[in-house]
């Protein structure tokens, strides 16, 4: 009788949501709710020879997760392009990876963390390269959801509702065709660094064909004047 006892009580500390809780934090805690909005980055980086960086971005629970990213140059001995890019979960475990020079993971997360991505230059052993980088992490549903609370706490009428729900269309459709712009944009930019390499490649390669042009018909030159030239300074034939 007394075992049975404590085991009401050791229930009854622990409460019931002690057990197979979710990984998403609590809704409606502190009279706060979660932001479950759409965030995205994107900028530029520069790897060394054999260099890994690596980032962290936070995503809720039933969000979409997405990388892209594309090399822009390479510098040095080598010249591979190809980029080993990984993503791991907030437990540590590997979600998803690539390894070319340009590269997309989408993924719908599982659970509520922190997010690693880490970019690897292995395959250049004596090069660097420069990335560019966009990533971030949308909710599909969200906008309705804030929309019902909205409409409980203040009882919009349906011209408004109707409103707020094409604006909020709007905006996703806004957001993917950002997405959309900032992996053409990465292709410009590996456009334009490709058309500056070949610039200086064609630049220097005709200067050094001049040099050796110039070179051979001064060589040509002394040698025929030694050909007809002699001591005596008579002609030879």
């Amino acid at each position: 009788m007394s075992g049975v006892l404590c085991y009401l009580l050791l229930l009854f500390l622990l409460g019931p949501g002690s057990v197979g809780r979710k990984t998403e934090p609590q809704v409606d805690i502190g009279g706060q709710d979660l932001f479950r909005g759409h965030d995205q980055y994107d900028f530029s980086i520069v790897l060394a020879a054999s260099e890994r960086q690596c980032f962290w971005h936070f995503a809720h629970q039933s969000g979409h997760f997405y990388l892209t990213y594309m090399v822009q140059w390479v510098r040095g001995m080598g010249n591979d392009r190809h980029l080993y890019s990984t993503v791991s979960s907030p437990q540590g475990y590997l979600v998803a990876f690539t390894n070319d020079a340009a590269g997309q993971i989408n993924f719908p997360t599982q659970e509520t963390g922190f997010y690693e991505m880490c970019l690897s230059n292995v395959h250049n052993t004596f090069g660097r390269m420069q990335v560019f980088l966009n990533f971030g992490v949308y909710y599909e549903g969200f906008e309705e959801a804030q929309k019902n609370k909205e409409e409980e706490k203040k009882q919009l009428n349906d011209t408004l509702s109707t409103i707020q729900g094409s604006v909020n269309r709007l905006q996703d459709h806004i957001f993917h065709i950002w997405r959309h712009y900032n992996f053409a944009r990465m292709r410009k930019g590996a456009d334009h660094y490709l058309l500056l390499s070949n610039y200086n490649y064609v630049n220097w390669w005709s200067a050094a064909q001049s040099v050796i042009i110039v070179a051979a018909g001064y060589l040509q030159l002394l040698f025929l004047k030694k050909l007809f030239n002699t001591d005596i300074k008579k002609p030879r034939c």
